[in-house]
């Protein structure tokens, strides 16, 4: 039998394949495609304090090699997540994390502590790529010292696992890891969105209303591979990795380089059912090169 458990700090999964957040709604709008019990995690999109209709349309354009977004964190709200979209999750036998994001440092705070007093939650995904609206807009994730008090904040509210959503937009990511893991977190998910934008020559006009948007897909997968290696090379935080994973070639690379586990995102919107087939395919992955565990690839990068 191959063993395709893995172990991010204290969460323990069945398989290292999680879905990125804002690629899989809250999860059931997948539930047609495949068994959602076979993911080792499903991470939600963002959940905020209070609901967000988003940002203006168009907000989403395909390029050559992945798309842009800037869908601006429309969800539900804390409340309503908890109501409404919850009791679906906790019947899933999978690792449930929800995503989190704030617009102050006590707004990230107050959703993780309302989040706190429902069942069904395993972990939490901090988004530190958010607009800091007492600090003019800079972005959290852009200053160590605040992405590590929001950690801190967050590790006195709860005692479930800490996931801290690194920004690639940063000149070295492996300081923003290195700062929130003196401040407690418990893994790291890399990367999110590198920041890009696209033209139509016909009218001349930004094909995104923000103008700017996050790119993602397979375009960012070399980036994103350096990232997660930089980051290995200086702490020993927990890695999850995500960028342009469309198969489960992509997936390995994430893992040999030195990621405990790895999200899909832009993949889903082409594929619905691609993680269900990574999973197969890391299985015989395995079989075919007779390695029992698939652990036992996790940063065994030769250089």
């Amino acid at each position: 039998m191959i063993d395709l458990s893995v172990s991010i700090g204290n969460l323990k999964l069945k398989n290292p394949v999680l879905t990125a957040s804002g690629t899989f709604g809250y999860g059931e709008e997948y539930s047609p495609y495949f068994d959602l019990s076979r993911l080792g995690g499903l991470i939600t999109k963002t959940i905020t304090l209070k609901p967000r209709a988003g940002n203006a349309f168009p907000r989403i354009a395909e390029t050559a090699a992945g798309m842009l977004n800037s869908i601006g964190l429309a969800n539900v709200g804390v409340e309503a997540f908890i109501k409404d979209k919850l009791p679906y999750l906790r019947r899933l036998d999978t690792a449930i994390v929800v995503n989190v994001a704030g617009f102050t440092v006590d707004e990230y705070g107050e959703v993780v502590r309302r989040l706190d007093d429902a069942e069904g939650i395993d972990a939490y995904e901090i988004n530190v790529s958010c607009p800091n609206v007492k600090e003019g807009g800079v972005i959290f994730g852009s200053n160590p010292m605040i992405t590590a008090q929001i950690t801190e904040i967050i590790k006195k509210i709860t005692s479930r696992h800490v996931m801290i959503k690194l920004t690639p937009n940063v000149t070295r990511i492996e300081e923003m890891a290195i700062a929130v893991e003196k401040a407690g977190a418990d893994s790291v998910s890399l990367i999110n969105t590198m920041i890009g934008m696209a033209v139509d020559v016909d009218t001349r006009r930004p094909r995104i209303a923000s103008v700017k948007a996050g790119l993602s897909g397979p375009a960012i997968k070399p980036i994103a591979i350096a990232k997660v290696f930089d980051v290995a090379q200086h702490t020993d935080l927990p890695i999850i990795g995500l960028g342009g994973i469309m198969n489960y070639r992509d997936a390995l690379e994430f893992l040999i380089t030195g990621a405990s586990g790895i999200q899909v995102g832009t993949a889903n919107y082409m594929e619905p059912d691609i993680c269900s087939r990574i999973i197969d395919d890391l299985k015989h992955y395995c079989e075919k090169n007779k390695i029992p565990q698939l652990r036992q690839i996790i940063g065994s990068l030769n250089i």
